[in-house]
Parts: C-alpha cells; structure tokens; sequence
C-alpha cells in the first residue's frame, strides 16, 4: 500500500476536477434554458410557475439523491480496497433501485403533485402552470434517477471525462426540446416540463452506452456474471441502505429547506418570486461549480478510506479545499460584476429584473459562504458517515426555519439573509465531527495493523 501523501498532486486533483467543473456548471443550464425559455416570453406567472414547479421536482427527486451520493462513496471505496467485482455489482445494484423507484414515483403522480401544491403556497395561475411542469416531469422519473446512480458510479471511480459527456448531451438534448416546445409548439411550462423528462431518456441511454465500454459489459451481463449471490451479499445491502437510508433523510432535510426558501419568496408574490428563482440560478451555477471539487474530494477521500491511508485523506482534503477557496473568489467577483448582465439574459419582465437587480449581491456572495458546507459536505460523503450528514442536515433545516421566522419582518432581505445563516449551520454541524471522522481513521488503520501482526 502507497501511503505517500504526494502520490495525489494538484494537477491530479485538477485534471480530475475540470470535467465535473463543465460538467456541473452546464447542470444549471438546464434550469437557466427552462427559466429563459419561458423568461424570454414576458409572462411572470409563467416564470413563477415554472420556479415552484422546479422545487417541487426537486423535493421529489433529490429525495433520492442518495442514489448519486451513496454511488460514489461506495464505489470509491470499493475501488480504493481493489474489489473489481463489488464495483461492478455496486452499478447494477444502483440502476435496478433507481429504475424501480422512479416506475413508483410515475405511478403516484396524482397523491404526490396534489399533496406538493396543497403545501407550497402560490397564486392560482402561478399553480396551474406548476402543476402542468410537474407533470410533465414525472414522465422522466425512471431516468432521471438511474442516471443519478450512473453519475455517481462514474464519479467513484474518478471517470469525470464519461460523466462530463453524460451530463453534456442530457443538457443539449434539454435545450433543443425546450425551444421545440416553447417556441416551436408554444406549450408553455408543460413544454419545458416534458422537454427536460425527455432529455433525461436521452442521458440514460447515453449513460448505459459509456458503463458499457469502461466495465467491458452491460449492466445484464454484469449481473449474470456476478451472480444473485454477490449482488444479493446480506453485508453489501446491509452497508448499502444504512448509508442510503441516511442520505435520504439528510437530502429530504436539506431539500425542504430550500423548498422553505421558495415557499418564502412564493409568500412576498409573483415577482418576488420570479427575481429569486432568477436570482437562484447563480446559487446553482456557484454550487455545482464548486461541487467539481466537493466531487474529486468524493472520489479521493472514499479512495484513501479504502485503503486507510490517513495521509493520502488530508491531502485530498487539503488540495481540493485550495481549489474550492480559489474558485469561490472568482465567481463571487464574476457575478458581482457582470450579475446586471446576466439578469437582463434570463428576463424581460421589468418589474422581475429591477428586484432580482436589488438583491443580486446576496445571491454574488453565497459562493463564500456556502463553500466551508459544499466541501465538507464532499469529505463526508466520500467517507460513507451517512449519519453525520443526517444530523447536521436536520440541525441546519431547524435552526434555519426558526432564523426565517425570526427575520420575516424584513421581508425579501430577510429570507436572503436567513439562506446565509443555513450554510454557516450547515458547515458548523459538520465541522464539529471531522476531529471524530479522522480519528476513526487512525482507529481502522490501527486494527488492520494489529490483524496482519497477529
């Protein structure tokens, strides 16, 4: 085993970074080509509907977000300790749980939209045009969520070229769909609603192709080759649902937070609501532009776990952290100086760009803030300790619904300012832990020590 630290070097962490760094940063565009596409037309409950749909979905999916995360701690790990075969029963395993749960969300559609808009607040035209997104979106479900696991199988075993790839067609299939439906055959939000489901058939038919060529079979292959016996192993699905189970409850806390904040925006009006959903494409672009390194640290911190190398982790942790900090500097300057720009792109609507101008700098400088959260958030995951995401994930959504509360009186300065108080919540939960997390690193690497002695 190689425990040298400067095995990992920062052109290795950038060389694998880079392609998830594309490969996030096109992510929202999808949402900016759905926002635009509908932003471009000049109807602001159009816009509205299509923002709260958009959280409704994703309060519905990432709720399996685990499916990507827990992919690729587990992978990586597998990948770290030299189990070929667990690796690739880790990817059939992932695209059968997905598949199966998004054919059992498709089948609820009706009890799962009705029970969404009877919490989410928002005028009757604004709830029409959400609940026909919606729809729309569900027709991708089984996609959207096998996808999910291919991502995070790719990302484990730091294959960020392919994802990059994955992610690049699903967004330029979501943007041709998107302006047939909208433009072409002036659907509205349903348009973009079903060019989006479409687009993530297109991913996962692309995805199959690329695990294909790296495993040297597809995923039926796989699985005869590998057996009922391995990939039903009572200790693999034991470890794979208690870290699934965690990072469902942990992604299903955060996703309610942020379906707060749009709840929040959603109570101040249509416009109010409009400028914040604009407002919030910068939020995605700084997040999944610094989840590149949230991603490689993912990837080589489930690596070094696997092979309990404590240095090779606080390296990993240590270069990727650079670069994140790095990053974060950049874009908070980027939407500072051209965000006036950007706002005039995505909408036409006078009222929507004049507040989304006001508070644009909260929105430029979440990428400072947000980081310490993002990375750690990478650290944990990459370590499968699904339980301490959980715990600071519910802490965070508690403390920042009360600090929401509390700031109402402020009205849209105070929702933008209690979404700050959420990331420092967050990154202090996890922050409190990591002394406990390298530790039982030392602990593991001490017993495998002990075994090979004795």
């Amino acid at each position: 085993m190689n425990d040298r630290p400067a095995s990992l070097s920062r052109r290795a962490v950038f060389a694998q970074a880079w392609p998830i760094m594309l490969g996030q940063a096109s992510i929202p565009f999808v949402g900016l080509v759905d926002t635009a596409a509908i932003g471009r037309t000049g109807n602001a409950a159009a816009l509205a509907g299509v923002a709260l749909g958009a959280t409704v979905i994703s309060l519905v999916f990432w709720t399996f977000g685990f499916l990507r995360m827990g992919m690729t701690g587990l992978t990586a790990q597998a990948g770290g300790a030299g189990r070929k075969s667990e690796v690739d029963a880790l990817l059939v395993r992932g695209l059968a749980v997905g598949a199966a749960i998004g054919v059992a969300l498709l089948a609820l559609l009706w009890p799962l939209r009705e029970l969404a808009f009877a919490l989410f607040a928002g005028g009757a035209e604004t709830t029409s045009e959400a609940r026909a997104y919606v729809t729309m979106r569900f027709f991708g479900a089984p996609a959207a969520l096998a996808v999910f696991a291919v991502t995070g199988w790719l990302f484990g075993l730091g294959r960020t070229r392919a994802a990059l790839v994955l992610q690049l067609v699903m967004n330029l299939a979501n943007a041709v769909f998107d302006i047939a439906f909208v433009f072409g055959l002036g659907m509205g939000a349903s348009g973009v609603g079903l060019g989006t489901a479409l687009a993530e058939w297109v991913a996962l038919a692309t995805g199959l192709v690329i695990v294909t060529r790296i495993a040297g079979a597809g995923p039926v292959a796989l699985a005869r080759r590998a057996g009922s016996e391995e990939l039903l192993e009572r200790s693999a699905l034991a470890h794979l649902f208690a870290v699934n189970r965690d990072l469902m409850v942990r992604t299903i806390a955060l996703l309610m937070l942020f379906a707060w904040f749009a709840n929040a925006g959603a109570r101040l009006g249509a416009v109010a609501l409009a400028a914040q959903h604009v407002l919030m494409q910068f939020v995605n672009v700084a997040a999944f532009v610094l989840d590149a390194f949230a991603f490689t640290a993912e990837a080589r911190v489930g690596a070094a776990i696997g092979a309990k190398s404590r240095p090779r982790f606080l390296r990993a942790v240590r270069l990727t952290s650079e670069f994140s900090l790095a990053s974060a500097v950049l874009l908070a300057l980027a939407f500072w100086l051209a965000g006036d720009w950007i706002i005039a792109l995505i909408a036409t609507e006078p009222a929507v760009r004049t507040t989304a101008e006001r508070f644009l700098p909260y929105a430029a400088l979440v990428p400072l803030i947000g980081l310490p959260s993002w990375m750690l958030d990478g650290i944990y995951i990459g370590a499968t300790r699904g339980r301490a995401l959980r715990n600071a994930a519910i802490a965070a959504t508690a403390l920042y619904i009360a600090t929401d509360l509390l700031l109402r009186p402020l009205g849209a300065q105070g929702v933008w300012l209690a979404l700050w108080a959420a990331y420092g919540f967050r990154a202090a939960g996890l922050a409190l832990q990591l002394p406990a997390l390298v530790s039982g690193l030392d602990t593991a690497r001490a017993v495998e020590g002990e075994a090979k002695g004795g």
